[in-house]
């Protein structure tokens, strides 16, 4: 069941084979609790934990950087909150990759139940969720990594008899590893996580040397707007009209200014040559 108040913030999966087993008085995960951690973790920069791929090769969180980074915990032997969570969000992320582009950020699903969640269990719980995002990674964390790394995300859950009690959210980092914003939920809508991953990719810093076609990319990012009628984002072209009127207005100054240091120049070239020919004339 998932609830704090009218929010879905927990999740408490079906037992499965692969739950850990726990005495029947475990207590469940405390609400207020795990949404205070989850809160105070944003703003902060999230380690670079050692972790492994579906193919058993090692990486780091560290790889992800450059990009936004949207993270989210599960563990493969739930059968109905976790996949239902990246079900939801697997939706979210192909309507922002087609609004934004597939390659403008990356996503990432943490299996914390160690050792149990091992490469081979997260390849097979991205296959059985069909799940093949070129930008999506299915990670396992060290055993020994597992507590720093879900305390770094301010990531609570706790075992219980029917499997774990755990917040149900997507962490958006930036491109530089700073926890930006957590998003809380079963279900997500585009605009849930497309707002702040499109006020990271409006607001990031522009590299030196950036080619024409990244900056249209930037200027097409700067000018969506999410239409809740429709549940899409959409191009906001009074505002590109704006902008193209600025671009144009600037080009302009920038002409006329051009123009006027180019005749001033001719002018002071011209004097001295004219003062010359009417001293030579008085002689």
């Amino acid at each position: 069941m998932n609830r704090l108040g009218a929010a879905a913030l927990l999740g408490a999966a079906l037992a499965s084979p692969w739950a850990a087993a726990q005495p029947a008085a475990t207590p469940a995960l405390d609400a207020a609790t795990a949404l205070r951690d989850s809160r105070a973790a944003v703003g902060r920069v999230i380690g670079d934990h050692p972790l492994l791929d579906t193919q058993e090769r090692a990486v780091r969180l560290a790889d992800y950087r450059g990009k936004p980074l949207l993270v989210s915990f599960v563990y493969t032997g739930c059968f109905q909150v976790c996949p239902t969570t990246t079900r939801s969000l697997a939706t979210a992320v192909d309507r922002l990759a087609a609004t934004f582009g597939a390659g403008t950020f990356n996503v990432v699903s943490i299996g914390f139940n160690q050792p149990f969640d091992s490469p081979a269990a997260m390849r097979a719980f991205a296959a059985q969720l069909r799940v093949g995002a070129p930008n999506w990674h299915f990670l396992s964390p060290l055993p020994s990594s597992v507590e720093a790394l879900t305390r770094d995300f301010g990531f609570r859950y706790v075992a219980t008899p029917a499997g774990f009690d755990h917040v149900l959210t997507v962490s958006v980092l930036d491109a530089q590893g700073r926890l930006q914003a957590q998003v809380y939920g079963d279900q997500f809508t585009p605009d849930q996580l497309g707002e702040p991953l499109r006020r990271l990719l409006r607001d990031g810093p522009l590299p030196a040397g950036l080619p024409l076609a990244d900056l249209v990319e930037r200027v097409r990012i700067l000018c969506t707007v999410y239409d809740p009628t429709t549940g899409r984002y959409r191009y906001d072209y009074g505002l590109i009209l704006e902008i193209a009127g600025g671009v144009t207005f600037a080009l302009a100054m920038a002409w006329f200014f051009g123009l006027e240091w180019w005749n001033r120049r001719r002018r002071l070239r011209r004097a001295p040559a004219h003062a010359g020919a009417v001293a030579g004339s008085r002689h």
